[in-house]
């Protein structure tokens, strides 16, 4: 009866007309944020530093006919410190624009506002895929007002949203590549993954996860799982090759995406913990780093920074483990330090910590109750949850760096929500749920 197809058409309309409702409210909201504020970010203090620090610099000389360059605000030759996609979009919104206008301003947080807003739908799909309908209309309810999202698309120059709509795309088509038996549709998965790469290369650590989750299915029904996996990842190749071509050719050194690793593990291992992130480690807020910088060139700057962060973690490993587990409770709780001078320094922490420790607590209960019910639904979260910031807890930790997964964040902690006494039920997944839409990634069944 559920499968009628009356009965479908019915329900992808409900669907459509919901979802159109949830997006149009979170752009609406992001759009009044966007009206509010956008004028700080053509403030010429500190150089635009608003306008995208080293992605609006790199924007700017692209924008100026100067090409991929230029990371701070001297011109400093071809740089490979930031992944592509983002800045060649800034640079776009400059020519049509200007640069550092008002106009460019509120043309990038509005299409920022977009995409976050459409991150709703692959959110939706793939926590109904997962968890069940309930727990998805909340998940996309939770995204359009939650305050992360708002803010780090309305209000910041970054690639935050991009990045996260691509990435939610992503896990949401990986939940269903177990189904895919054509060629084209594993080559589009990974060239897909790969523009994902190019957005932000953080998310790249995921990519075998899903292929090797999905190849388990594929093995235990014997069917091609090595020939598709293989034709997905030719698919990332092809799309990631190429830039690191040309950063080969621009630098001489061999980097796939961006390059400026070993400059974010000196800044969160150099001796200072007054932060996690030493600001004074960074050649854009201290002027000696930028002479520094200016004289060695990226590559040799870069290859300094490799052999400091290296020599401080040798020498001091007990407190870079110690560092590196409060940058891990940073990551989840916001929480850094109590001294006085931090929290004048950050007056928003405490608030932070409440909220972020709220969501902590409620997407574990999500992803154990998840986990005790359908393991296999559950792996993909708990994989994420576990792998993604772990180059984070050795670097260092901000709430910006989670942007990428909060979607699935959200998705579990409205599963825990659901979990509760008052709101749960016999089973997590709707009844109406249909059969297309069970989690199979590791099921022995076709």
């Amino acid at each position: 009866m559920l499968n009628n197809p009356l009965v479908r058409s019915f329900r992808q309309k409900s669907t459509s007309t919901q979802l159109s409702i949830i997006v149009l409210a979170a752009l609406t909201l992001r759009l009044i944020l966007v009206a509010c504020i956008f004028r700080q970010t053509v403030d010429p203090t500190d150089h635009f530093d608003e306008f995208g620090w080293e992605m609006g610099w790199v924007a700017r000389s692209i924008a100026q006919g100067h090409g991929f360059s230029s990371p701070f605000w001297p011109s400093t030759g071809p740089t490979a410190l930031v992944p592509p996609i983002f800045p060649y979009f800034v640079a776009t919104i400059f020519r049509i624009f200007g640069v550092y206008t008002a106009a460019s301003a509120i043309a990038i947080l509005s299409i920022n506002s977009l995409f976050s807003a459409l991150t709703c739908i692959p959110l939706y799909f793939s926590t109904r895929y997962a968890i069940g309908d309930r727990a998805a209309t909340l998940a996309a309810w939770a995204w359009v007002f939650y305050p992360f999202a708002i803010y780090f698309s309305a209000a910041r120059v970054w690639d935050y949203a991009l990045t996260g709509l691509l990435f939610t795309t992503c896990f949401c088509l990986a939940q269903r590549l177990h189904r895919q038996r054509r060629v084209l549709a594993w080559l589009g998965f990974g060239v897909f993954y790969g523009i994902a790469g190019l957005s932000n290369p953080s998310v790249l650590s995921m990519f075998p996860v899903f292929l090797i989750l999905t190849a388990v299915v594929l093995h235990r029904r014997k069917e091609k799982w090595l020939a598709h996996s293989l034709v997905a990842t030719l698919g990332v190749l092809a799309v990631l090759t190429p830039w690191t071509v040309r950063n080969y050719r621009a630098l001489h050194m061999l980097t796939p995406v961006r390059d400026n690793f070993w400059l974010e593990c000196w800044a969160g291992n150099d001796g200072s913990t007054f932060e996690s992130n030493d600001r004074w480690a960074h050649p854009a807020s201290n002027p000696t780093e930028m002479q520094r910088f200016e004289s060695l060139g990226e590559a040799r700057y870069l290859a300094e920074k490799h052999t400091l962060a290296v020599t401080f973690i040798r020498q001091h490993p007990v407190v870079f483990l110690e560092n590196s587990f409060r940058r891990a409770l940073c990551f989840w709780t916001a929480y850094w330090s109590f001294s006085r001078a931090y929290l004048a320094d950050q007056p928003t922490q405490i608030p932070d910590m409440f909220f972020s420790i709220g969501l902590t607590i409620f997407m574990l209960v999500g992803a154990r109750k998840l986990w005790l019910r359908d393991k296999t639904a559950a792996l993909p979260y708990v994989i994420l949850m576990a792998l993604f910031p772990f180059t984070y807890f050795f670097t260092h930790a901000s709430p910006d760096y989670r942007q990428p997964i909060e979607p699935e964040i959200i998705a579990l902690v409205s599963t825990g929500i659901l979990s509760l006494k008052r709101f749960n039920r016999p089973a997590l997944k709707a009844n109406q749920q249909s059969d297309d839409e069970q989690p199979l990634i590791l099921s022995t069944s076709a």
